[in-house]
């Protein structure tokens, strides 16, 4: 499996990261109030571990660690280890101090004590460094999968609402009826709607609403005398947006759904209210007969889509509540349009 850790390129921002990390780490490590210069083998020291943090860096840790062969970059890690320690004690100290710490070894665990800390800190930034970066990449391959789930989501609702009112215009025009035409400018003007204004993420709130009411009116021709349909909207206000398509579903079940089950006596009621701290309560309600042909229709794409899309879009500021009851069917949808993902 191809990973971005087998990279060889370091980019300019990491080059600028370890220099100041090197610098700093260098001050704090050579940093004497009584000796205000800075000694020359403290530069060689501190080089030596320096060497030794860019080896586990930037050649370990990508073919050792970050394949998950975790005992070869320990073996590799205690190798360069101990090729810092001698470099130290049978070399550097020879060179700088041959009569007094370059005459004995003072053993391993005070070596180790030594060692240890200058390279923790420069290696545990390097992984930190590493760690930010792979989750940026998690991050970004998560909202490319959510957009195109959304994208996927959103262009299944236009071929099933085309697919419903298309069987109804050509019921109408079966029956060479008079109201064919306005079907048909009705129509059109939704899909307009659906194909060229709903591309962005967002639309605002009081156009959604206007092609609800276009839709309502649409959906209403399929009704004619058999009941009665109500649409009630409270507050709405033209700064707040809304993700397209999410309300239409459930308009389109109730009339779908009524007009399935029942010959007569049909009523749909829906409400809209936008509450002061922008809160949009959705109310609606549909009639139908139990025992019907329903239950087939239950089975569409638009109710799992729409639950899908609120998920995705408005994950922790919605809540919707659907109850069946003998004869009433009632969707409740609370989104807080302040909110998005």
């Amino acid at each position: 499996m191809a990973h971005s850790f087998k990279k060889t390129m370091v980019s300019p921002k990491e080059w600028i990261f370890q220099i100041v990390l090197h610098v700093l780490v260098f001050v704090f490590y050579s940093f004497d109030r009584n000796q205000p210069q800075i000694p020359i083998y403290q530069f060689v020291f501190f080089l030596n571990y320096t060497l030794a943090a860019l080896a586990i860096n930037y050649f370990l840790l990508p073919r050792f660690f970050y394949r998950k062969k975790y005992l070869e970059f320990f073996l590799s890690v205690l190798f360069v280890i101990t090729l810092v320690i001698l470099m130290e004690e049978a070399v550097i100290e020879k060179i700088y101090f041959p009569d007094s710490r370059g005459k004995s070894f003072p053993g391993v665990f005070y070596s180790l004590l030594d060692v240890l800390p200058v390279m923790t800190i420069l290696s545990g930034f390097k992984f930190a460094w590493d760690a930010l970066g792979k989750q940026r990449e998690v991050d970004l391959l998560k909202n490319t999968v959510k957009e195109s789930e959304l994208q996927f989501l959103k262009s299944q609702i236009n071929p099933h609402f085309l697919f419903n009112n298309l069987n109804n215009l050509y019921s109408y025009a079966i029956e060479k009826s008079p109201k064919t035409p306005g079907i048909i400018l009705e129509l059109s003007g939704v899909l307009r709607y659906m194909l060229y204004e709903c591309k962005e993420d967002y639309v605002p709130l009081v156009k959604e609403v206007e092609q609800l009411e276009n839709f309502i009116n649409l959906s209403e021709m399929q009704i004619e005398e058999r009941g009665e349909v109500s649409f009630l909207i409270k507050n709405i206000q033209s700064e707040y947006r809304i993700a397209p398509l999410i309300l239409i579903v459930f308009i389109e079940n109730a009339f779908k759904h009524s007009t399935a089950s029942q010959s007569d006596k049909i009523k749909i009621e829906v409400e809209l209210n936008l509450l002061d701290h922008g809160a949009l309560e959705f109310v609606c309600k549909n009639s139908y007969q139990p025992y019907s042909n329903t239950d087939s229709l239950s089975k569409g794409i638009g109710l799992e889509n729409v639950k899908k899309r609120l998920q995705l879009i408005y994950p922790d500021a919605h809540q919707l509540d659907i109850q069946k009851s003998k004869n009433l069917y009632e969707v409740r949808l609370s989104i807080d349009l302040n909110k998005m993902a």
